[in-house]
């Protein structure tokens, strides 16, 4: 090509693209437009598995939430998530009135918008009753209409008969008393709660890991978000609510079969609660050590967006994401003192 022609070529490249996108009356910057933009939360895989990061408690306008289904939808995909469950509540519609349409239809309005992001999206609703029962959420159903009966005993039948997973929520809320009465028992003992929340919303319960590991159904940690997240929680997503989910495939079939087979953990406020095997394989695939000399010299590195707080010896360390820190290390257990397995119990790892 002709030297002197390259760049009259390139500045008539230049001005034909500025002419599509501004005139003399309208100057416009797309790049301003963030909705095709995600912040991405970075928590490794696990051998074996894919972590997925969900949120499989929250509402919308068809319950007591304050926004429309397709704004949750794309809400979760912006703050980093891999899936979420629509859970509006079966007997508490306040906006019913106004809001029109059945327990399914904030899942179809839902599912039409995560089908064309891409976004996993799980069908599920929310069965509400007052202590001793209190709530639970129901996941992988069919149809929520069907779930509208008196009983709620027989509204969780219903959701297993579809093929549901059953999450017990705040079993804390409202009266900040964490009990487990003969009804979660039996339920349990039957195969009718699959998880718990460890954690909902701001709240913790430290009773219910002990339940977990004791009754071997899962851990969770839901956001139960009526408003907008981020006025919620505030900008930093590394501090959302999520439950881990290690799944063989980015899939509604292997979420499923991995929450059946209890292979999660909570995540919130940079903290982690889970079975001490599944805990301790996250945090193996988060740090990256390197061995600098026989005296035990090592680099620690933090892959993963979780900020680790460790006890080692009389020292405290905290392994910031994306940060080296060198330490000399002798074999002893590190106390990882944000990562609980039960109650006043912190896993203990050798790095």
């Amino acid at each position: 090509m002709n030297k002197h022609l390259l760049p009259a070529l390139l500045l008539s490249m230049t001005t034909s693209l500025s002419a599509q996108l501004q005139n003399t009356d309208v100057h416009e910057f797309p790049e301003m437009e963030k909705s095709s933009t995600r912040k991405e939360i970075c928590i490794p895989n696990i051998p074996g598995f894919e972590t997925l990061k969900c949120d499989f408690h929250i509402h919308t306008v068809f319950s007591d939430g304050s926004v429309w289904p397709t704004v949750r939808v794309d809400e979760a995909w912006q703050n980093g998530l891999d899936a979420i469950a629509m859970t509006d509540h079966i007997e508490y519609r306040p906006n019913k009135d106004i809001v029109l349409g059945d327990l399914n239809k904030s899942y179809e309005i839902a599912k039409k918008r995560a089908d064309n992001i891409g976004m996993i999206l799980i069908q599920g609703t929310e069965v509400t009753r007052q202590k001793p029962f209190g709530h639970m959420n129901a996941l992988f159903i069919t149809d929520a209409n069907k779930m509208k009966v008196e009983s709620p005993e027989e509204a969780i039948k219903e959701a297993k008969h579809q093929g549901g997973v059953v999450i017990w929520n705040h079993p804390g809320w409202p009266n900040d008393t964490c009990d487990i009465f003969d009804v979660h028992s039996q339920m349990i003992e039957n195969g009718m709660i699959d998880a718990v929340e460890v954690h909902n919303n701001t709240e913790m319960y430290p009773k219910a890991m002990d339940w977990c590991n004791e009754m071997n159904i899962g851990f969770a940690a839901c956001s139960d978000i009526h408003g907008v997240k981020t006025i919620e929680y505030g900008d930093d997503i590394t501090t959302h609510p999520m439950t881990l989910v290690f799944a063989k495939s980015k899939d509604l079939a292997g979420l499923k079969e991995a929450l059946l087979a209890k292979r999660t953990v909570a995540y919130f406020n940079h903290k982690i609660a889970g079975p001490e095997q599944l805990t301790k394989r996250l945090v193996e695939a988060s740090l990256k050590t390197r061995k600098i000399n026989a005296k035990g010299l090592t680099e620690v590195t933090n892959i993963s967006d979780i900020p680790f707080v460790v006890k080692y010896k009389n020292n405290k360390y905290t392994f910031s994401p994306g940060t080296t820190v060198r330490l000399t290390l002798d074999g002893s257990p590190m106390v990882f003192e944000n990562c609980l397995i039960g109650t006043e119990k912190y896993l203990n790892l050798v790095l």
